[in-house]
Order: structure tokens, then C-alpha cells, then sequence
């Protein structure tokens, strides 16, 4: 019998982030995402949910309104700039910007746009506004250790570093 995701499983999984509108893939994960289910939520809670009594080898999609998770999109949060008060790192599209408020309050903007004349740069999450579809495939479970269970994920043994031998420069 196949094991079921619940408390204390070790869970390995990849996904994507498809937009529930165009169908586009908008993100996915290169390598398995390992986790402690129950542990730490490595995911949006109603992904968690969803993965609940699922086991190896399933292929589940969750659908969320992303306004549920990051709020509506907020205009206030979107600065267009002129190209020359803008340093020159932060003129490629993609661009992560940290920016703080004057209350010392920190928000990480994205530069969405640039042309001849300016720059954009957008503080909303990237899926705000959006509804998606998390799609994922479980790729094993089995019991955690209880060295996993205490970090939350997977524990690797230390390489034996005895038998090494300095090698002359």
C-alpha cells in the first residue's frame, strides 16, 4: 500500500504555476521541492490542504485566487521614472529592487518595463490580480526521521572527511 501524505511523512514533489486565463506557465520548479508535511508550509495553505491523503505518483491541481493571498492590486504601488534618475542596474526588465519607506519599512518592487524614456517598477506581488492553477506531482512519500521532522526537511549525512588527505600546491 501506497503511503499517504499526512504529519510527519517526508514528502518529495515539483510543480507549476499555470495562469488559470492564458494558460501560460508562469513559474515552475527545476529540482523537487522536499518537505516535512505538517512541519513547515512550504506552499500556500490551500496547497497544503490539497496534498493531504494524496500519495506518490498522483498529479493534483489547485486553483487560487491569488487576491486571497496577496490582496488586491494596488496602483499606489507602481513608479514609472525617468530613464536617467533611474542607476543603471536597475534598468533591465526583471530586476528585484529593495526599497524602504520612510517609516524603515522594507517592500521588494520589480522593474516590469523600460523603454527610451523610462522605467517601471511595480511593488505588487507578480501574481497579484491573478488566478492560477498550482499544478503538482507528487514524486514520493515515505515516514520522516526524526532528524527531518525536527528541521522540517531533508537531512543529508556529512561527507566522511577522515580518509582526505591535503593535496600539495
Amino acid at each position: 500500500m501506497k503511503a499517504i501524505i499526512e504529519a510527519n511523512k517526508y514528502v518529495e514533489l515539483t510543480y507549476k504555476v499555470i495562469d488559470r486565463k492564458t494558460r501560460q506557465m508562469l513559474t515552475q520548479v527545476e529540482f523537487p521541492l522536499g518537505y516535512v508535511h505538517g512541519v513547515n508550509e512550504i506552499l500556500s495553505p490551500r496547497v497544503m490542504e490539497a496534498l493531504e491523503g494524496k500519495s506518490e505518483g498522483d498529479v493534483i491541481e489547485v486553483h487560487i485566487d491569488c487576491n486571497d493571498i496577496y490582496g488586491p492590486r494596488d496602483e499606489a504601488l507602481v513608479v514609472i521614472e525617468a530613464l536617467a534618475n533611474v542607476p543603471e542596474a536597475y534598468r533591465e526588465v526583471g530586476t528585484a529592487i529593495l526599497m524602504e519607506n520612510d517609516n524603515g519599512q522594507t517592500r521588494s518592487f520589480l522593474v516590469t518595463r523600460v523603454d527610451a524614456k523610462t522605467v517601471t517598477i511595480d511593488g505588487n506581488n507578480p501574481l497579484c490580480g491573478r488566478e492560477v492553477i498550482f499544478k503538482l506531482e507528487i514524486l514520493m512519500v515515505r515516514e520522516a526521521t526524526d532528524a527531518e521532522i525536527r528541521y522540517g526537511g531533508k537531512v543529508e549525512a556529512a561527507p566522511d572527511l577522515n580518509n582526505c588527505h591535503a593535496v600539495p600546491i
